[in-house]
């Protein structure tokens, strides 16, 4: 099917007189994941990944994602007459490349301008003007044959209460107005769902996964418009808007609206705000260009935010523990498949009075689909377990308190030489950076080195970033802060303060054979202050042991021996009253000492 219908929008092309066509998985928010209404290049190449750009021409159809996902987009898009363009690889030009090269005087390049951010749209026009070519973003070419499309999504919205928000509407409102007062705005256009949500204390469901909703947010110093749509809101959430400031407008009505607007000089982040939004400005307008200030407010936990999440990360590590316990004990007695024991753990998350949802689709992958680093069980392709090699388990949950990211590999049965070294040098890497310690103005990219140096070592290394934020009851991936070496953007250089809680998840996978991850969450905390400064370090959020059953011990040098044995008693003393008394006998043993 994915063939026909990329026949089809090439159809759509030369009806439209359009040269070259440019696709890419986002929604008019720029959102990492989205609704089934954005799924458009899923629907001409087949590949349902989460980062993705499909460029189009008359007889040429590339799609560029990063390494999470090459594996997995050779096998999806096969026979789909798209090819596949690896981001990063030596020799691989960039999407933009790619576009610049088919440029020519007076070819048309169309895309959908809410779909791609100011900052991409504005590097594209300056390449076509250098070309003599013209770009069209008011159009859609799907929307002429994909009668498949669902609806936007218009789920109801919820309060988020202060007990677990930790600070008012109207703080953030104040806050969020003296930066802009700062940047000397007299306006702000906010775009991220993200951030609308945390700035509002609202959460919704538009996303599966991501508890947010369809909207925009237009700032002034005396005026607060939330542009969403109606039927998302009840009568007291309704209510609440109208106690907090916040007056409620069409969804769509905020592309007629700007092009009225009175104010000056506006606060956009051109990373995030979609180009046509933009281009209805009034040309009098001066763009004041800053990342949201909400994007840092929101990366720092309050007080309150890391008591809950602190709390619920031991509810959610009894449950992650109590799953492995049951895997354990199950495997080769009863028939499990990767689908069916990510159902199983979904019951324990469950048993927390306020779990909400899962914060991603949980990924349970079996020996060699763990080298799929996005992989996603299916009951439509069950995947057998067998008391032998190694299943990865990456998953987390939303709860009222907070919101969870966790990968453990968990020993099935035999396992090779091979995989037991693997997985020990991932749990060095693991080791590493969790018992950092480094001065005040030490940014991911600093810290990055600490985790891959053990693999650099040896010629080894992953293709992902090493951590990354993860949001308050909102997307598990969150900026800015996050650990990676080879910076792309400012977020790896954003300094870590305390309150920032970061993934550590270091793996090594292998083509065909095997995958390892180990993850936890880290919450950035202060440390000691000497004559050199402030020192930080690391509070391990994330409780549930790492099997012990690939550990090589003699690989481990007696610093990462320690950090393990410390780990693994904070452990078991943390979770074992709260287990049945079996279960609390094998983790016992499970983090011994080792």
């Amino acid at each position: 099917m994915t063939g026909k219908n990329l026949k089809r929008l090439r159809l759509e092309m030369e009806k439209e007189g359009v040269d070259i066509y440019v696709m890419t998985l986002a929604d008019y928010h720029m959102s990492e994941y989205v609704g089934d209404y954005f799924k458009e290049i899923e629907y001409i190449s087949g590949f349902t990944g989460t980062n993705a750009t499909l460029i189009v021409t008359g007889d040429e159809a590339g799609l560029w994602t990063d390494g999470r996902y090459f594996i997995q987009a050779r096998e999806q898009m096969a026979g789909s007459g798209v090819k596949l363009y690896e981001m990063g690889t030596e020799g691989v030009p960039t999407s933009e490349e790619f576009i610049e090269s088919h440029l020519s005087e007076g070819k048309v390049l169309a895309f959908d301008g809410r779909l791609f951010s100011y900052s991409w749209y504005e590097k594209i026009e300056k390449k076509a003007d250098e070309k003599d070519a013209d770009i069209r973003t008011d159009i859609n070419l799907l929307d002429a044959f994909f009668k498949e499309r669902k609806p936007l999504p218009a789920e109801p919205v919820f309060i988020l209460e202060e007990k677990y928000a930790g600070k008012s509407v109207k703080d953030k409102l104040t806050d969020l107005r003296a930066k802009m007062t700062e940047y000397g705005a007299d306006a702000h256009l906010l775009t991220s769902l993200y951030d609308i949500a945390w700035l509002l204390n609202l959460r919704g469901n538009d996303i599966p996964s991501v508890p947010v909703f369809m909207s925009y947010l237009y700032i002034t110093q005396d005026s607060c418009l939330l542009y969403a749509q109606a039927q998302s809101f009840d009568v007291r959430t309704l209510e609440y808007l109208n106690e907090n400031g916040v007056r409620l407008l069409g969804y769509d009505s905020i592309y007629s609206d700007l092009r009225k607007i009175n104010e000056k000089s506006i606060l956009i982040d051109p990373d995030v705000v979609n180009s046509e939004l933009v281009n209805e400005l009034p040309s009098s307008v001066t763009l004041i260009r800053q990342q949201n200030p909400t994007l840092l407010m929101k990366a720092v936990k309050n007080a309150t935010e890391i008591k809950n999440t602190e709390e619920m990360h031991i509810d959610d590590g009894l449950a992650v523990t109590r799953f492995i316990y049951w895997l354990k004990h199950s495997i080769g007695k009863e028939e499990i498949t990767e689908m069916s024991a990510s159902d199983k753990l979904l019951e324990f998350r469950q048993a927390a009075d306020d779990f909400i949802e899962v914060s991603f689709d949980t990924i349970s992958a079996y020996k060699e689909n763990a080298a799929l680093m996005h992989y996603e069980p299916g009951h439509d392709h069950e995947v057998e377990l067998k008391p032998e090699g190694m299943l990865l388990v990456d998953s987390g949950g939303h709860y009222y308190r907070g919101t969870t990211d966790i990968t453990r590999t968990i020993v099935l049965g035999p396992v090779s030489e091979k995989e037991k070294k693997a997985y020990t040098q991932t749990l060095r890497s693991h080791l590493r950076l969790m018992k950092a310690k480094f001065p005040k103005g030490a940014c991911g990219a600093n810290l990055d080195i600490l985790a891959r140096g053990p693999m650099w070592d040896l010629g080894l290394d992953y293709r992902c970033g090493t951590g990354h934020g993860v949001g308050h009851i909102l997307n598990v991936h969150e900026g800015p802060n996050t650990f990676r070496w080879n910076v792309k953007n400012d977020e790896a250089r954003t300094e870590l303060q305390p309150g920032m809680i970061t993934t550590d998840e270091p793996g090594l996978y292998y083509e065909g054979e095997f995958g390892i991850r180990i993850e936890s969450e880290l919450l950035c905390v202060e440390d000691e202050k000497t004559e050199y400064g402030q020192f930080y370090s690391f509070k391990d959020l994330t409780y549930c042991p790492i099997d012990l059953d690939a550990v090589i011990p003699d690989m481990l040098t007696q610093y990462e021996r320690q950090a393990l044995n410390a780990y693994h008693a904070d452990v078991y003393e943390t979770l074992a009253p709260r287990l049945p008394k079996e279960e609390a006998a094998w983790l016992k043993e499970a983090t011994r000492a080792i």
